[in-house]
């Protein structure tokens, strides 16, 4: 049966990162990015929408227009500059994420459920125009972290995470009896219909969940936040350079193997700049 009638890709803006953030060259974090000269060109910051049966799904919720207009989003003094010095940021008026649902026929009030990959601002920025009847999931183990002291220095916004009025759902995988998930052996079914599982990928963060859909109709795909940049990189087992390098390569191989057991299946990452064209790809092969 076809749980999932439709997948889309929206963006709200784009990003430029450090070419060293989206493949490690082996230096630490701190150091290439107070020494970095380069930048990338602008990368998409990626929001997949998905009409699921019960509702609508969103996978992340891309970056807050007020990020780029508000000279007090951000935090000031050196972790500010660290901040600036990690991304810049290109959000026109039209690039919120109501704006563009509305642009795909959604009302921001029709969505059910907003997964978040992890909790980096480019993953959180739609938060705050979400219905408070839209339940948020992410992972338990980085909502903790939100609270912790110096959150800020891991990139948690505890003033744009912890909204009022937000239903949040922490998720810590479970045990999963199901074969053809392998090598992953742990999930959580969003819809309790095996349509939408969320699979544990930390490196990126400790908790980084991933999601695989698999729905008559539809390929199989996999949405991974930001375990990678570019679903090239991923295939190649090399990993950006933020994050737990050996995570990052451990979970790598797994999502490696795993796509080995759907070939063709899209691996979709939030700021690849192929992801839209891998996904409409997948979605027209398997028509054919």
């Amino acid at each position: 049966m076809n749980k999932v009638k439709k997948v889309s890709v929206i963006s709200t803006g784009s990003v430029q990162i450090r070419p060293e953030h989206v493949e490690t060259n082996g230096t630490p974090l701190l150091w290439w990015l107070n020494t970095s000269r380069r930048w990338t060109g602008p990368r998409p910051i990626n929001v997949y929408v998905i009409e699921h049966e019960k509702g609508l799904v969103l996978f992340d919720t891309g970056q807050d227009r007020r990020s780029v207009t508000d000279p007090t989003y951000f935090p000031g003094g050196v972790v500010g500059h660290n901040y600036r010095r990690l991304a810049k940021f290109d959000i026109p008026q039209d690039a919120t994420l109501s704006e563009q649902l509305h642009d795909l026929g959604h009302d921001i009030a029709d969505v059910r459920i907003a997964i978040l990959s992890h909790l980096h601002q480019d993953h959180i920025g739609g938060l705050r125009e979400l219905p408070s009847s839209a339940q948020i999931l992410v992972s338990g183990t980085d909502l903790e972290s939100v609270d912790k002291p110096f959150a800020v220095l891991d990139g948690l916004l505890r003033d744009h995470i912890r909204l009022p009025g937000l239903d949040w759902v922490p998720v810590t995988p479970k045990p999963a009896q199901d074969d053809s998930i392998a090598p992953f052996t742990h999930a959580h079914d969003v819809m309790g219909d095996g349509s939408l599982l969320l699979l544990p990928t930390p490196g990126h963060t400790p908790g980084s969940l991933s999601l695989l859909l698999r729905s008559d109709g539809l390929p199989t795909m996999l949405f991974v936040g930001d375990l990678t940049y570019d679903a090239k990189l991923l295939a190649a087992d090399r990993v950006p350079g933020v994050g737990n390098r050996k995570e990052l390569h451990l979970t790598t191989q797994n999502v490696n193997r795993l796509a080995a057991r759907f070939p063709g299946m899209p691996v979709l990452a939030a700021h690849d700049p192929a992801a839209a064209d891998l996904l409409r790809s997948a979605l027209l092969q398997y028509k054919e």
